[in-house]
């Protein structure tokens, strides 16, 4: 089992950058592929990017491409999402997820089965 909390999100003018940390406890957190979905008021939580459990692999929605960055250290238990040229069409509430089902599409939300609370990340226009 893993406990995963994400930080840095915030208000933020378009065209600008911020940089979401997902930080999880337990020692197994390097077998976990990990995600970033996120949901907006009244819509679904939909999938942002992901990331193998060995940093080999990335995935991203075709929305974010060239302007997100998922990247992982597995010394410090950490996922980070680095969002530049941001647009207020990218705010929502972030969350972070350990992807427990073995294969699959990393695109899938039925394959997480760890969440986060949860950062808010507004961009205003």
């Amino acid at each position: 089992q893993v406990q995963l909390v994400e930080s840095g999100g915030g208000l933020v003018q378009a065209g600008g950058s911020l940089r979401l940390s997902c930080a999880a406890s337990g020692r197994t957190f390097s077998s976990y592929g990990i995600g970033w979905f996120r949901q907006a008021p009244g819509k679904e939580r939909d999938f942002v990017a992901a990331i193998t459990c060995n940093g080999v692999s990335t995935y991203y929605i075709s929305s974010v491409k060239g302007r997100f960055t998922i990247s992982r250290d597995n010394a410090k238990n950490t996922v980070y999402l680095h969002m530049n040229s941001l647009k207020p069409e990218d705010t929502a509430v972030y969350y972070c997820t350990a992807k427990n089902i073995s294969g699959g599409s990393y695109y899938s939300r039925a394959m997480y089965g760890y969440w986060g609370q949860g950062t808010q990340v507004t961009v205003s226009s």
